[in-house]
C-alpha cells in the first residue's frame, strides 16, 4: 500500500543510467537503493547539517518497499523525502521514489550521527538535532516481515569486497551491501547448485521480483584480501512468494555485519505472480531460518 508522504517533501531528480538495468530489463533493486542514497547526500548537503557528511553520519537500517519495476527512460526519476522519528543519535527519512509521477519505491532509513573516529554514536549536539526535529513528521509504519535469524544450516557464499565498493568513510558503502545480499540470494537454488535460480527462472520464462527487503547495518564492512561470508536462509514459503533470511559475517572471527529479511515474487514473462517451483519451495528443508 502506498501512502503519500505527509507534509512538504523535499525532491531530487535522479537521472537514470543506461548500465543501472539487469538482466531482467528493468533497473536493478540495489540501483533503486542508490536512488535513495543520491536524494538523502543532497537532502543533507541542502541544509545547515550538511557538515554531518564530513563529521560522521551513517545509515543503520533500511526498508524498502519496491512497487514496481522501473523501466529506462531519459526522464530522471524523482526522490522525495521527510524527516521522520529524531531521537538522540539518530534520524528516520521516509522517502519515495516516482517515475512519471507515480510511486515506483518507497523507504524507510535510519541514519546515526557518530564519532568520525571511532564510529560510535554520538549525541547531536541541540542545533543539529532541532534542524531535523522542526522539520519531523508522523511516518506511517512498514507491515512487519516477522523476526528471523539464520540457523546453523544455510547457503554459504564466498563475497569479496572490491575497492570501488569503498566510500568515503573508509568502508562499504551501505547501498553495495545489497549486491551482497543479491549474489548470494540468487545462488541459494536448492535443486541444482550449478545454476543460479535466476538462470532457472530464465531457462522457464520465470521472473524473481524484490518486493521488500529490510537491512540492518551492525560492523563496518572493510576491503581485504579474505572474502565475507554470506549465509542465506529461507524463513517462508508462500503461494507466490519467498522470505529469505541472510546474515554478512566477518572472515575470521565471524562477526555478523549486517542482516536483511527479503521478500521475492515469482512472477511469468508479464510479472504476473504465478506460484512458488516447487524445486524452489525445497530450499524451505534445505536451509530453514529460525524464528527469533
Amino acid at each position: 500500500m502506498v501512502e503519500s508522504l505527509p507534509g512538504t517533501p523535499f525532491t531530487v531528480r535522479v537521472p537514470l543510467r543506461w548500465v543501472d538495468l539487469d538482466a531482467q530489463g528493468h533497473v536493478n533493486n540495489a540501483l533503486v537503493v542508490d536512488y535513495l542514497q543520491e536524494g538523502r547526500i543532497a537532502f543533507l548537503k541542502s541544509g545547515p547539517n550538511a557538515a554531518l557528511l564530513d563529521r560522521g553520519c551513517l545509515v543503520v537500517g533500511h526498508q524498502v518497499e519496491f512497487q514496481r519495476p522501473i523501466m529506462f527512460d531519459t526522464t530522471p526519476v524523482e526522490v522525495a523525502m521527510v524527516v521522520g522519528t529524531v531521537g538522540a543519535s539518530r534520524f528516520t527519512l521516509g522517502s519515495q521514489v516516482l517515475q512519471h509521477g507515480e510511486v515506483v519505491a518507497q523507504a524507510r532509513t535510519v541514519l546515526c550521527v557518530v564519532d568520525p573516529r571511532t564510529l560510535a554514536p554520538r549525541r547531536m549536539t541541540p542545533p543539529e538535532r532541532s534542524c531535523f526535529a522542526d522539520a519531523a513528521t508522523g511516518l506511517g509504519l512498514f507491515p512487519d516481515l516477522g523476526r528471523w535469524r539464520v540457523g546453523p544450516r544455510a547457503h554459504d557464499y564466498d563475497a569479496w569486497v572490491r575497492w570501488s565498493d569503498i566510500d568515503t568513510y573508509g568502508h562499504m558503502n551501505n547501498v553495495k551491501v545489497f549486491d551482497l545480499f543479491a549474489e548470494a540470494r540468487i545462488r541459494a537454488n536448492p535443486s541444482d547448485a550449478e545454476h543460479t535460480r535466476m538462470e532457472d527462472a530464465a531457462r522457464d520464462g520465470l521472473l524473481w521480483m524484490v518486493a521488500r527487503q529490510d537491512v540492518s547495518y551492525h560492523v563496518p564492512i572493510l576491503y581485504g584480501a579474505k572474502p565475507y561470508r554470506v549465509r542465506t536462509a529461507y524463513a517462508k514459503v508462500g503461494r507466490t512468494s519467498l522470505t529469505l533470511s541472510a546474515q554478512v559475517e566477518r572472515p575470521g572471527d565471524h562477526q555478523v555485519c549486517a542482516r536483511a529479511t527479503t521478500v521475492v515474487v515469482c512472477g511469468d514473462a508479464t510479472g504476473h505472480p504465478v506460484p512458488v517451483p516447487q524445486q524452489v519451495a525445497d530450499g524451505m528443508a534445505v536451509w530453514p531460518a529460525v524464528a527469533s
